[in-house]
């Protein structure tokens, strides 16, 4: 079974500008430990004033499950050392007198909650409006509804729906470049250091260019990701030359960990001859349509399902009975802001307003 990737978004009640620098922050810190937790994957994100986005990559449980070892640490994300302490005790004691059920119901405890979409959005969004209400002693709901998600094919949809979600605060007008963001997945990228969120953010990147391929995280698969990114933001940024300030602070910063200059660098337009070199079928079509990522997309926010005709189609027969009958197939054409991607994108709602 393949994991699943989904992009969420969810606003603040009345879209009120209630996050500042301190709420942003916060709300990283909760989404970093469930992911922790949760063996789910933020392959992209932005924090903005009143709403959030993330792209988030669910994979299935491993078959057998988890050793004890990893659900210990697992929990170590989220609960202190005296509760893993007395559940490692439990643990020990189930194995040593051959409680293999009692062992597997102390499990069951905490895996019902890995590994799914609904409990990883629940939780953050429940953690953040109780730290939220303690700090500005209110009470009731910080969410406007219940959050929304899409489902997103891995490859040239993930990639794009991951710029589409770093390019949030560019064309919010809150900053010129992406870089410059600190609570984006692209500004975190790269000035958050060798390690820490700075790695977690990067290898989120690569997961989302290149999970098509299967590729887990190595520092030669960021320098690549970051090549292709970097091509996508500077088309859609209609960039011609020069880096940000923020950048150029980064490419210092990074120097250790073996992320180069050029990888790091947004702002150059990309050379036509690079690009044919390295078409590989997947890049030159995100090329043609990065234009669109300058504009809001409400496909991206409400197509139920983007991605390859085929894909789409395929999401469709599967969840069949949530569709009328008299409806063939589940492929509609995108229009508006985001036709630049009819013959590579596709959505499951044909959408007719604010397109």
């Amino acid at each position: 079974m393949k994991p699943a990737i989904y992009h969420c978004i969810s606003r603040v009640v009345e879209r009120r500008f209630a996050f500042g620098d301190a709420e942003r922050e916060q709300f990283r810190i909760f989404m970093r430990m469930y992911e922790n937790f949760s063996g789910c994957r933020v392959l992209s994100y932005c924090i903005m004033s009143n709403h959030f986005h993330i792209l988030l990559e669910v994979p299935p449980m491993a078959v057998g499950g988890l050793s004890d070892e990893e659900l210990l640490q697992r929990l170590r994300a989220i609960y202190s050392s005296g509760v893993v302490a007395v559940v490692a005790k439990e643990l020990a004691h189930a194995r040593a007198n051959g409680l293999t059920t009692h062992a597997e119901e102390i499990h069951k405890r905490y895996t019902y909650r890995m590994h799914d979409l609904s409990q990883f959005m629940k939780t953050v969004l429940q953690r953040m409006t109780q730290w939220f209400n303690r700090q500005h002693q209110r009470s009731g709901t910080l969410w406007e509804e219940r959050y929304k998600s899409v489902i997103v094919e891995s490859g040239i949809a993930a990639r794009t729906m991951a710029a589409y979600i770093d390019l949030n605060p560019v064309r919010a007008g809150m900053v010129r470049d992406p870089a410059e963001y600190r609570w984006s997945s692209y500004g975190e990228a790269v000035g958050g250091g060798a390690k820490g969120n700075g790695k977690k953010a990067r290898e989120g990147l690569v997961r989302a260019c290149l999970s098509h391929r299967g590729a887990g995280f190595e520092a030669g698969k960021w320098r690549e990701v970051a090549s292709i990114y970097r091509k996508i933001m500077a088309m859609a940024l209609e960039r011609k030359s020069g880096r940000s300030e923020a950048e150029g602070r980064a490419a210092k910063q990074q120097k250790s960990s073996g992320v180069t200059k050029n990888s790091l660098q947004v702002g150059a337009r990309p050379d036509p001859n690079e690009v044919r070199q390295n078409d590989n079928d997947t890049i030159l079509p995100e090329l043609r349509m990065a234009a669109m990522l300058r504009h809001r997309i409400r496909y991206f926010s409400d197509g139920a399902i983007i991605g390859s005709r085929a894909f789409v189609n395929e999401a469709f027969a599967s969840a069949r009975e949530r569709f009328s009958e008299r409806r063939k197939d589940g492929a509609r054409r995108m229009r508006g802001k985001a036709a630049a991607a009819a013959d590579t994108l596709w959505s499951a709602r044909d959408l007719r307003l604010r397109v």
